[in-house]
């Protein structure tokens, strides 16, 4: 069992890097043909977006996912049907109304978006939140249902799709507000792919839809809280972007064409860089939470615990490796990829962020999949309270900085707070060493690629990125190898037959 879940997270882990390497790229296109305004403009409608989405379906995935393992459990097959059914008409009754206000009532909430032109790219999107939010409910059964491969696939392909019309689309275009219109058709036509391929996907292994009577009342009282919690993201999100230029322009003197792009800089460019560990993350939460769900309701603690713990060091470790790879080449690839100092400058300043960024993620999974949702919600809603105060009081001091001030907050406090409340869920748990030894490799790989960096700061910054990138990630897994916190045991089981 154990060695099928090592080659499951693998193979959803190869998917997903793909996946995001080939967005990260496409930023990247985007912020040379359309600039930092027009990845600004893009981004606030995206953001804007993601609220309402959230708010729809965000709860539904994990939600459908676990009443699916709960129902395997009992080998109840009807019930796996009745939980997708269930989460499908949620979800209707949630988007279609919604999007029926969103168009006809738009002028009403011209609040939400820092520039008026992203109000406008807005409604191209509109449509998409019906499609998608369907689409999240299959996704739900594809994990309930351990079907990791499609799943991987159809996500991929997703992102191939936008890829691939936006830059057909974004070609050859000067101005920023046609480039994030164009690149916003590109975010509808790849949601309308990943719906119909879903669909088919799922009749096709022998799913329908039935009575969703006996799944409705858990499905709502257990995807309300996540929803709420993600919903509170958005709405902090799209708060930022609000409130974020608005203060820049107040405090600092900038133009609203110099703040948004300023904004543009923090969250289309370097943020991506810095959030580059959460396809990782999500690849083991989405193979570990249906397996965790399950021994959850059979009452296996031990195997809890296992789960718990091997999820914990798994995301401690993607901090640890990736880490002295961004504190010492951070400036060259920002520079690089974007031609601009000062995304590559927030990303080597605040790298350590990926810390307490990676641990929250992974454990807000982890007792999702207990049925802590709740406690969850809690948690964040005290670190995303940081967040703003840290917005509104630093950045007249900070700038931009007061962003990644309060994120590193919101990260540390659902972190902390979540290890506090799983210790209690499951007792002895053991991670504190590993940490601890982690740290310690991190701090030794940052100063070894400190050194280095300056032995070869006269050459290009390509062959920069070249050298020292991969010497500290390699330097860093040999200090955990050393210090007994890394071994190739997981690598022999996956490659192992049967």
């Amino acid at each position: 069992m154990k060695t099928n879940i090592y080659r499951s997270a693998a193979q959803v882990t190869v998917f997903s890097t793909v996946e995001k390497a080939l967005s990260f790229f496409y930023r990247i296109i985007l912020s040379r043909i359309i600039g930092a305004e027009g990845i600004g403009i893009y981004q606030i409608c995206l953001t804007v977006f993601a609220v309402f989405l959230t708010a729809a379906s965000s709860g539904v995935p994990i939600t459908v996912s676990r009443l699916i393992a709960k129902s395997g459990a009992k080998n109840d097959i009807s019930g796996k049907h009745a939980a997708v059914t269930a989460g499908v008409v949620a979800t209707l009754i949630v988007t279609v109304p919604m999007v029926i206000v969103l168009f006809f009532g738009r002028n009403l909430f011209s609040f939400l978006f820092a520039d008026d032109r992203s109000k406008r790219i807005f409604l191209i999107l509109l449509p998409g939140l019906i499609i998608t939010s369907v689409y999240a409910v299959m996704r739900g059964s594809f994990w309930g249902n351990k079907q990791f491969l499609p799943y991987s696939i159809i996500e991929l392909l997703e992102d191939a799709v936008m890829v691939f019309c936006g830059i057909a689309l974004v070609a050859g275009v000067t101005d920023p507000m046609e480039g994030a219109e164009r690149a916003t058709w590109a975010v509808l036509i790849s949601y309308v792919f990943s719906f119909v391929v879903s669909l088919f996907w799922y009749f096709k292994k022998g799913g329908k839809f039935v009575n969703p009577k006996k799944q409705l009342k858990p499905l709502f009282s257990a995807a309300a809280p996540i929803t709420a919690m993600r919903t509170s993201t958005s709405l902090l999100n799209s708060a930022v972007a609000v409130l974020l230029p608005a203060i820049l322009m107040k405090a600092c003197k900038l133009s609203n064409s110099e703040a948004i792009s300023l904004y543009g800089v923090a969250i289309g460019m370097a943020v991506p860089i810095l959030f580059m560990p959460s396809a990782l993350i999500g690849s083991i939460a989405v193979v570990v939470a249906p397996e965790l769900s399950e021994n959850y309701y059979k009452n296996r603690r031990e195997a809890v615990k296992f789960d718990v713990e091997k999820s914990i060091k798994a995301a401690i470790f993607i901090a640890t490796a990736l880490i002295p790879i961004l504190f010492v080449s951070g400036d060259e690839i920002g520079s690089f990829l974007y031609s601009n100092g000062l995304s590559g400058e927030i990303v080597r300043n605040c790298c350590f962020i990926l810390f307490p960024m990676c641990v929250a993620m992974i454990t807000t999974t982890v007792l999702n999949s207990m049925n802590c949702e709740k406690r969850t919600l809690l948690h964040f809603f005290i670190g995303a309270a940081g967040m703003l105060i840290s917005i509104i009081a630093l950045t007249g001091a900070l700038g931009i900085y007061s962003y990644m001030v309060g994120l590193a907050f919101n990260y540390l406090a659902t972190s902390v707070l979540n290890l506090i409340y799983l210790s209690k869920k499951c007792e002895k748990l053991d991670y504190l060493k590993y940490l601890i030894k982690c740290l310690a490799a991190t701090a030794a790989s940052c100063l070894f690629g400190f050194l280095l960096d300056g032995i070869v700061s006269d050459l290009q910054t390509l062959w920069q990125i070249v050298i020292c990138a991969p010497a500290a990630f390699l330097f860093t897994v040999g200090m955990l190898y050393l210090l007994g916190t890394f071994t190739f045991a997981p690598v022999k089981k996956l490659m192992r037959k049967g």
